[in-house]
């Protein structure tokens, strides 16, 4: 309760009002989208818990919120590890709105997302995700868990 949440992307839409939920009414929920589509998709979800959500629509890599805004930040587009190439901008600005002593907290998973839209696979080694969040400049970078599909990584904000 009372913390500032960010969820970047939207695969499985029914996690933006599980994390709204968890910050309250004295904290703040926000996600980060790329089109309106998936912002459409965030919205319903939120409506639907019964949430106070911010949506906002905007490239990954340009996040529109201030440095340091977030406590917590959830990272879940689909076939994030396998795009990490592709996408640093997306962890630079996580680091960038996280504030110190915050956490990433990446999800990779399987399976069907909204709308049906498949998930890439769990790589079979979070190396690259691992590193993706250390020249970030994440600390403290681990692999919390892998279940039914699932792999969570967490990645700290050191205080500076």
């Amino acid at each position: 309760m009372g913390e500032r949440a960010l969820q970047i992307g939207v695969d499985d839409a029914t996690l933006v009002g599980a994390i709204a939920a968890k910050v309250g009414l004295s904290g703040h929920a926000a996600v980060a989208v790329a089109d309106e589509r998936d912002a459409e998709h965030a919205r319903r979800a939120a409506a639907a818990a019964g949430a106070l959500v911010d949506v906002a629509v905007a490239p990954l890599d340009a996040l529109p919120f201030p440095d340091d805004g977030f406590d917590v930040i959830i990272l879940q587009p689909a076939g994030f590890a396998q795009r990490l190439g592709a996408a640093p901008g997306v962890v630079r600005e996580a680091f960038r709105v996280l504030r110190a002593g915050g956490r990433l907290v990446i999800i990779e998973g399987r399976g069907l997302g909204f709308a049906g839209r498949p998930r890439g696979p769990v790589p079979s080694d979070p190396g690259a995700t691992l590193s993706a969040l250390n020249a970030a400049g994440f600390k403290a970078t681990r692999v919390l868990a892998e279940r039914e599909g699932y792999r969570f990584i967490e990645g700290m904000k050191h205080l500076s």
